[in-house]
């Protein structure tokens, strides 16, 4: 069995290096990194899972958690923040950014392990033919998304995407059979963009369903929620 590789990006590094030793003593494999923008430096899609500060230098834990979940190549990382930050408000903004859990300083280290262990099987249990295989591939049934050569394909024929339509349709299947906030899709997919509006969003996923033939009808809407894929 492959162990799971943990990343910690922390400033606080004797806090690093308690969380290090404790876990590997459950028999995880983790690393370390003292800022954002030490952790940037790693091969990010490589770990099975991330434990995030929010407050550190340049770049913080919030966006750090942007920057990984707008690129196809680690947007499905899971990622626990562990922060001093505890209103509700921050834990509502950590979640809508899609982080797997919040964990409030001071924390016990018994809890951290129980959280870490609980994410992990619940996203990797979660995983199906829509994740399988090549780590570039997202495929559901006849529907298949090459993350490497930005290719679709319906049935084994190539249909044309726009850039963010290729996006939107890989985040959706990446995290399928959730909700995603409008917020979700705009930070992730939008997340460059200066201003865009909520409309947006419904004439891409319009245009998909339109595209992806049978599968458009996969998508799904929960009003006042947001969208999801679901076959």
């Amino acid at each position: 069995m492959t162990t799971d590789r943990i990343l910690v990006v922390d400033d606080e590094e004797t806090l690093c290096e308690v969380l290090k030793i404790n876990l590997e003593n459950e028999g995880f494999d983790v690393d370390v990194a003292y800022s954002a923008e030490e952790a940037l430096t790693y091969d990010l899609k490589g770990y099975s899972l991330i434990l995030l500060d929010i407050m550190m230098g340049n770049i913080n834990g919030i966006r750090m958690a942007k920057m990984l979940k707008a690129d196809l190549t680690t947007s499905n990382v899971p990622i626990i923040f562990c922060t001093a930050k505890d209103t509700e408000d921050d834990m509502i903004m950590g979640l809508n950014l899609g982080a797997d859990d919040y964990i409030v300083k001071p924390y016990t280290i018994r809890n951290v392990i129980a959280r870490v262990k609980t994410v992990l099987r619940r996203t990797q249990g979660g995983k199906s033919s829509a994740s399988a295989g090549k780590s570039n591939m997202l495929t559901v049934e006849g529907l298949q998304l090459n993350l490497e050569f930005k290719r679709c394909e319906v049935d084994g024929t190539e249909v044309k995407l726009t850039k963010k339509e290729f996006e939107l349709l890989a985040y959706l299947i990446s995290h399928r059979g959730q909700i995603c906030s409008r917020e979700q899709l705009l930070s992730r997919v939008w997340s460059n963009e200066v201003v865009v509006l909520d409309r947006t969003i419904d004439v891409n996923i319009t245009r998909l369903r339109s595209k992806i033939g049978k599968y458009g009808s996969y998508i799904i809407t929960r009003s006042g929620f947001g969208y999801g894929f679901s076959d």
